[in-house]
Order: C-alpha cells, then structure tokens, then sequence
C-alpha cells in the first residue's frame, strides 16, 4: 500500500497533544492537589526533553537542507513552524493552569508563595537575611560586555540577566549574567505560623541584585534560561574507544546549538535583543513567560511534608501471592512461570533473583542487560558482588542510553573493576531488551532461569511505571536467550529463535507475519482480532498492516499512551480500529501484544515500541507468555484498560483527543489492577491460614530444590 499523507498523523504534534494530555491532569480537579500540581511538573521536564531531542534533530536536517516529507506529508520547515505554535499555545496553557488555578488553590491549602518585593515586613527581613547568609557568598555574575566573548551558558540552567546603566557611553547600558546554580535550593522556605511559605530563588537574587553591582544603577532585571540541541550523535566508526567517544560527545551537548530560549515577559526589549543576537536565535524560538520558568521546579513542591491530604492515596506494591519469601526464588521459579504486574506488584522478586544469584554458590553465570537504572541499585552492586566471588558475569551496559549516559558510564567502570565482562552495547544499535539470564547447576543439570521484562532495571522507576515481568526456567526461551546473548557479546551471526523474536533482524517481519494471519482467518470467515498496549505507534509497515486488517473486518484495538501516526475510524481504511490513550497517576510503559489466532490466543510482553527506531536501530526482544496462567492473566490486564472509562482518551479520525469519562459503571484501569493484587495477597494469606499443615519426620519429609 503506498503512503497516503492523509493517513498519517506527525509524530511531533502526536506527541505534543499527548504531552496536552498530561496537562489535562493538572486541570482535573478530581485529582487531588499536589498530584496536579506534579503533572505540571512533568509536562514541563517533558517539553524540554523534546526540544532538545527532537526539535533539535529538525533543525539539524534544516541546517543540512533536508528536502524529504515525513508520512503525514509535512516539510521539516512545516513541522517546526506547527511545532513553535503548538508549544506557544501549551505554554499559555500550563501558566494559566498554575497562576490561576493551581498556585490560588495551593494558598487555600496553606501553601503560600511568598512574592519579596510585596511581602510582609517579617518576610522581607528574612528574605534579606538568606540573601546575605547563603546567596551573596555564593553567586557569582559575570559580565557579558558586547566586545567580548559571550559565556558558555548551560543548557536547562536557570540564570538571572541584569541590565547596568553605563553613563555617557553609547549604549548607555551593559549586561552581566548571575547562574543561580545547584548549590542552593530553588525553592526557599519562609517562616510561618502555619502552612508552608516559600520564595523562588530567583526573586530574592532579583529583588537585591544592587548588592553585586555597588555603586551601579540596575536598569532591569529577568531571569532566563536556555535549552541546546542534545540530539548529537556518536560517530562509532571513528570512536575506536566507545567510553572514550561518549565522553567526548557529553561534552559536545555543552556547547550546542540554542533551540530555545525562555525568558521573563517583563524582560527590557534590549535585553531580549541581546540574548538572541549572542544566542543565535529568533523571535520564534524565544518564549516570553510568566515567572516562575522552568516548571519541573514544581516537583520539588509536591513533596513537602504535612500535606497527605492532597495527595493520592498510597497504593503500596504488593507482594506477589506465587512467590513465598521463605523460600529461594529458584524454587519458586522451578515451580511454574510468575509474571509479575508492576508497580502493583513489587518489583522485589527481581531485584532478590539476582541478589540470590550473586551469593549462591551453585550459580556459574550471570548474564544481564543494563539501558538505565536508580542511583543506587541494589541490582547493580549484586553484580559486582557476583564478579567478585569469581562468577561468569555478563553485563551489557548500554552506554548511549540518552541522559543516562554519564550513570552508565561510571556503572561500567565500576563493574569491571570487579572483574565484571562488561560490553559497551553493539556498534550502531542500542540494547534496549530487557533481560537476564542465571546460569545454575541443579543435580539434573545445568538450568537457566531467566527474566524479560518491559521495563529498564530500575528500582526507583519500578514504583512508578507500569511494567511487566517474566520469570521462567522454560529451556527453549532459555536456548534462545542464551543466542541472543552471545550475538551481542561475541559478534557471532544471529541464530534463528525458537520462542523470542529480536529486532532489528526479525522483529518487523514476525509481526507483519501474525498480523497477515489474522488478516487470513478473517477472510476464511472464522473470529480475528488483534491487541496491543505501546508506547508509540510510528512505523508505517505495521500501520499499513492495520489497515489492511481493519479492511478485512479484523477488530483491531490499539492503547497507545503517547505518539500515535494511525489515523482511526476512517471509514473503507480503519473503522475497525479503536485507539485509546491511559493518562493516570502511573506511567503507562509496558509493551503487551494479544492475537486471536484462531482460538489459540498468542500473547506477548515486549521491549520495543513500533517504531522505526526500535525495530531498525535497537536490539529489542518480543517474548511469548506460553504458560496458560500467565498468559490468561495478560489477557485480563490488556482487557482492563480497554475498558477504562475515566482515564482513557479516544483518538479521533483528526488526531484530536476526547476522553472516555462515566459518572455510571465507572473504570478505572489501574486502580482495577491494583485492587487486584491486592485481593490476590489478601487470599493468599486467607487460604494459608485455613490450611493445616502436619509436620512430618525428617526422613519423610518431601525435598525442595
């Protein structure tokens, strides 16, 4: 089928309305408080990691004079334009939702922002104590006169811009640069009788930045900040030393170019002037906001303590009723497969197989990928420990996970210093998949329990993503995860699978192939349907694939979180697909894929988006759920969030977004999911404390490996 522009969405303005989406939350107020005020937050952190990858690569094809459309038809030109003007209007959006919304509603509620210049008398002393006691001493401005030399300014940093009168010169006036920096906090706390008060930084460098400049006129003055392309690459083929080359690259993004600059609205028109002269960039690319800048900020606020009421009630990770913590988890696993559904259920049991892996003295091997991970990971010092008892340990450490790259780096020197076989990812591809492999010798043999997941091995995230984990000894995904392995570490020629399937070679194809099936099926007059849970939805194939099946009458449902190019419900091409989007309190991240298959229900868990950079440029796995427990269970959590009515958002034929709410019979997905684990622990302990169990003489007693 050759792309049609008109039935394709643009991955940019997919991604901004889902970024919209997020936003919505912070308006919803049946959402308590500081939980929206979090999504602000969010919104925001998001919007600059767009601009610094994606908004920065379409100014690099700019520069290199691209000429190429993307599917939906739109120029790199046009996708830019669409994009500043899309932002600007979200941009307006977020101010309005906290200036007017969410920070009168925080005052209600005792959490009070304090502004310096209009402040009480109380406040203005201490204001001006912490100004002396912990500012002054700390900051330092620096003076950016036109002649000289522009400073290198950090991308994200927040800095105040001071405009100095310089009498009986031409201009009449100078500029100095204040960065706020790190050191201090940005959110200073303010005595009060009760509540919480606070001051942003900022406003206190603002309100008594004369003390910097004595005996000088301030003309002005605005805070500012400015965001640099990221999307540098790493040219592999030159980088003979891959750490070596990453470092470099780290430093390249220091010195990028300015995709964007936000800046106080009351900022003088010279001063606007001369930060885009020096940063190279124009009225489009500067946003004039309120103050504060830079949202994100707001995150901190939403951890203050003494306010629970406007916060979500605790939904504590359960423990898993198959896993009993008296006894080893390879028991456990030898048992029968155990999937796990996070973050409702712990992420523990994974965390305490490889700890149990580290110090367990029949266990040979360890073989793990590592894309990102918590600061201090549990996981990652038991390897360490494993590679220091003398184990075989296996850890491929994928260094160009963007933003993760400096962690990953000092992950990988640490673990070879304790003996680890630490590989840098492959050449030109990311390892994405998700997976471990602990290699132990049980009297019958040599047994591999292994574990696939959707989601990265962090323990901090893994509180706060929806993922799902695999735990099986099963021997022919053991065969096959060893192959995968030994392709990336030993630059053997990929294996043919038996159960697993691994982008880039097979990924596509496998998918296209089981979706062609369905489409088969249909056409032969028997029941066909396919589902899918994902992050994103870009690669044209597999969207020309969908709408080959809806054309065959395939009942097709899609709960894509985020980026979206399939065009639902165009009658004669997709009528038969449903597009929905889950934004709720937790981050939708697992990759779950259902096909009907004739009555012998195929389902699968996978690393990888559909996308073209998943399928082409990432070393990704689709794993098989084949136990019919789990794979029941699967089934039951994708049909949950199809029938969410509260958190769900539909996608219509447009690109828009209308969200599915119920006041009756009302849904809601992951609060369905987390009641279910924990109904399942709480039945668990029921039965066992019904159930009456003999002891037994030693010698009888049934031996447990």
């Amino acid at each position: 089928m050759p792309i049609d522009p008109d039935h394709y969405i643009n991955r940019e303005i997919s991604w901004l309305e889902f970024n919209q989406r997020v936003l919505d939350q912070a308006l919803d107020d049946s959402i308590p408080l500081l939980e929206r005020l979090k999504f602000l937050a969010i919104t925001s952190s998001n919007l600059d990691e767009f601009f610094m990858v994606r908004v920065g690569g379409l100014r690099l094809q700019m520069r290199a004079g691209a000429a190429s459309t993307d599917p939906s038809g739109m120029t790199v030109s046009e996708q830019l334009e669409a994009i500043y003007g899309r932002t600007a209007s979200m941009l307006q959006c977020q101010y309005e939702a906290y200036l007017q919304v969410i920070e009168p509603s925080l005052a209600q509620h005792g959490i009070q922002r304090v502004h310096v210049a209009n402040s009480s008398v109380r406040h203005q002393e201490v204001a001006k104590q912490i100004f002396e006691d912990e500012i002054f001493a700390v900051l330092s401005p620096m003076g950016v006169d036109s002649g000289s030399e522009f400073p290198l300014l950090q991308a994200r940093a927040l800095y105040v811009c001071v405009q100095l009168a310089v009498p009986d010169e031409d201009p009449a006036f100078r500029f100095a640069v204040i960065p706020i920096g790190k050191a201090i906090p940005r959110v200073l706390t303010l005595p009060t009788d009760q509540g919480f008060s606070f001051a942003f930084l900022e406003e206190l460098v603002s309100s008594y930045v004369a003390e910097f400049f004595p005996g000088e006129e301030v003309l002005g003055t605005a805070s500012f900040r400015i965001t640099r392309n990221a999307d540098v690459s790493l040219q592999e083929d030159s980088a003979s030393d891959l750490l070596h080359g990453m470092k470099a690259m780290l430093q390249q993004r220091k010195t990028a170019d300015c995709v964007r600059l936000e800046i106080d609205r009351d900022a003088p028109a010279e001063m606007i002037q001369f930060l885009q002269t020096n940063l190279e960039i124009g009225d489009r690319e500067t946003a004039r906001l309120p103050t504060p800048l830079d949202l994100s900020v707001l995150m901190h606020l939403s951890g203050i303590e003494g306010f629970d009421h406007l916060r979500n009630e605790p939904w504590p990770p359960q423990a898993s009723p198959l896993i009993d913590p008296t006894q080893s988890m390879f028991a456990t696993i030898a048992q029968r497969d155990v999937m796990l559904c996070h973050p409702y259920e712990s992420f523990q049991p994974v965390v305490r197989l490889i700890e149990e892996a580290a110090d367990d003295p029949d266990v040979l091997a360890i073989k793990q990928t590592l894309y990102r991970t918590s600061r201090d990971s549990a996981i990652v010092s038991a390897l360490r420990r494993a590679g220091e008892r003398g184990k075989y340990v296996t850890a491929v450490v994928e260094l160009k996970a963007r933003f993760d790259e400096a962690r990953n780096i000092e992950w990988a020197q640490e673990l070879e210093e304790a003996g680890v076989q630490v590989i840098y990812g492959v050449k030109h591809l990311k390892t994405h998949a998700k997976v471990c492999i602990i290699v132990r010798r049980e009297p019958q043999g040599i047994v591999r329990y292994m574990h696939f997941g959707t989601g990265n091995y962090n323990e901090s995230t893994a509180h706060l993503y929806s993922d799902m984990s695999l735990l099986t000894c099963d021997d022919e995904l053991g065969k096959d995860a060893s192959a995968f392995f030994n392709a990336i570490t030993g630059y053997s020629q990929p294996q043919q699978y038996h159960q697993l399937e691994a982008a880039p070679l097979g990924l596509r194809k496998k998918l296209l192939s089981l979706i062609d099936a369905e489409i088969e099926r249909k056409k032969q007059g028997q029941r066909a349907s396919i589902a899918a849970k994902l992050n994103a939805l870009v690669d044209p194939s597999l969207i020309d694939a969908l709408y080959r099946a809806s054309m065959a009458g395939v009942t097709v449902q899609l709960n894509i979180r985020g980026i979206c190019c399939l065009r639902p419900g165009i009658p004669g091409l997709s009528e038969n697909i449903t597009v929905v989007s889950i934004v709720d309190r937790l981050l939708e991240h697992a990759r779950l894929v259902y096909f009907h298959h004739g009555g012998d229900e195929l389902a699968f868990i996978s690393s990888a988006d559909w996308m073209p950079r998943n399928l082409d440029k990432r070393l990704e796995l689709l794993v098989p759920v084949s136990d019919p427990t789990c794979k029941k269970r699967l089934v039951s959590i994708l049909s949950a969030y199809f029938q969410d009515n509260c958190h769900a958002w539909k996608l219509q034929p447009d690109g828009t977004y209308q969200r599915n709410q119920q006041q009756d019979n009302a849904l809601r997905s992951q609060a369905v999911l987390y009641q279910a684990a924990v109904d399942a622990i709480r039945q668990a302990e029921q039965k066992r404390r019904t159930l009456f169990e003999p002891h037994q003489p030693a010698a009888r007693a049934s031996s447990k490996p």
